[in-house]
């Protein structure tokens, strides 16, 4: 009966460790990240090797690169995907202190790379992202507290994390880091929902947001900035959206061919925010759309398969983690087809960057750990608790 309902058998606790773990994981979820980085690999290829060649490095470097971080990611994602619930909240509350303490720090000895935000903590070798790894962290956390509220006698949970995300996202603007505040956000707001939060709260925190995006836009000028680049009617062929434009443009449905592409030339920001052009150019809409067809899939069965996890913190973490995927690919995507504001936003698993595909490592092992078949979710054990 449990087979016929949820397609999976259930794990038994006497199985070894690694036959369990392959028995209950989502492996369509699996197969899918394996097929985004390998996508980023092949766009590497192309989009990283003028950046190079401008640097006086070796054609294949950022390539090799990628490659190495991407590797880490993957064997992070799978250990970490072995991970019971409680496990994961507990390295999720773990690596958010850490990453908080982190970003705290960022005004004192953080730098911008010349991006004008101050993002980055440079260690010589390689810079880290800390908003990359509070995002996951940050997940796991408020799902905690959301869970521990509908206990009977439980703490505020959901005022603690309405609390913790005031404080992150005032954080994350201040850098400022508008699209990774806008994203945690979002996660937030998602998980909350599922929670039973009532509307008329969501739509109120919305209604903040908007305020707060007007005071930026007043108070900012490279939020300024980039809002004022999105609303114009106009796109100056010389800037970095004009450029995705017309390699998008041109790609059409098929591409103008392998290595072919012009747009890699012009744009300092290829191989990370706006790969997708790269795509779009030299490959054409139809990898685009298996790119995005990658991603719902990731997105949706992850969502059907936490529609029948019994344990709240699983529930809410899980969904915030999914949503927090899938909607950052949007960001990015949207941003390079121009219906939305320049972000700054990478592509998981795709673009290049050592915090940001770890951090997307991490965030996919802990997703595919929730959306694991366990025991606890069977239908069969409801049915015996009715009787």
């Amino acid at each position: 009966m449990t087979e016929m309902v949820f397609g999976t058998t259930p794990a038994r606790a006497a199985d070894p460790i690694l036959p369990r773990w392959w028995r209950t994981l989502d492996k369509w979820t699996l197969a899918c990240v394996f097929g985004l980085f390998a996508t980023g690999i092949l766009l590497g290829l192309a989009a990283s090797v003028p950046l190079a060649e401008r640097n006086n490095l070796p054609r294949f470097f950022y390539v090799q690169r990628q490659a190495m971080f991407g590797g880490l990611a993957l064997v992070v994602m799978l250990v970490i995907s072995m991970l019971s619930p409680r496990q994961i909240r507990r390295i999720g509350v773990l690596g958010f202190l850490a990453s908080f303490v982190l970003i705290v720090a960022l005004p004192f000895v953080g730098t911008d790379f010349g991006k004008g935000a101050t993002r980055w903590l440079s260690l010589g070798f390689v810079s880290v992202q800390p908003s990359e790894f509070l995002k996951p962290g940050f997940v796991a956390l408020c799902a905690w507290f959301m869970a521990a509220s509908q206990q009977v006698g439980g703490p505020a949970g959901r005022l603690y994390s309405f609390c913790v995300a005031a404080v992150v996202v005032v954080l994350l603007a201040l850098q400022p880091d508008f699209g990774q505040a806008a994203l945690v956000l979002f996660s937030w707001l998602v998980m909350y929902f599922v929670a039973g939060a009532p509307m008329v709260l969501l739509l109120g925190v919305a209604g903040l947001a908007l305020m707060g995006g007007i005071f930026a836009y007043g108070s900012s000028e490279h939020f300024a900035r980039r809002i004022d680049g999105f609303l114009s009617s106009e796109i100056d062929p010389r800037t970095q959206i004009g450029y995705a434009t017309n390699a998008i443009q041109e790609g059409g449905f098929f591409g103008v061919g392998v290595g072919e592409g012009s747009v890699k030339w012009s744009l300092p920001d290829a191989h990370t925010d706006f790969i997708i052009a790269v795509a779009a150019e030299e490959y054409g809409f139809v990898l685009v759309l298996v790119i995005i067809a990658l991603y719902c899939t990731i997105v949706t069965r992850s969502l059907l398969r936490l529609l029948r996890e019994r344990d709240a913190f699983a529930r809410l973490a899980g969904t915030g983690l999914a949503c927090a995927f899938g909607v950052q690919a949007l960001i990015n995507m949207g941003v390079a087809v121009r219906l939305l504001p320049a972000k700054g936003m990478t592509l998981p698993f795709v673009s290049y960057g050592g915090s940001s595909v770890i951090a997307s490592g991490i965030a996919m092992g802990m997703l595919l750990a929730l959306t694991r078949t366990r025991p606890q979710g069977e239908l069969a054990a409801i049915l015996r608790r009715g009787r």
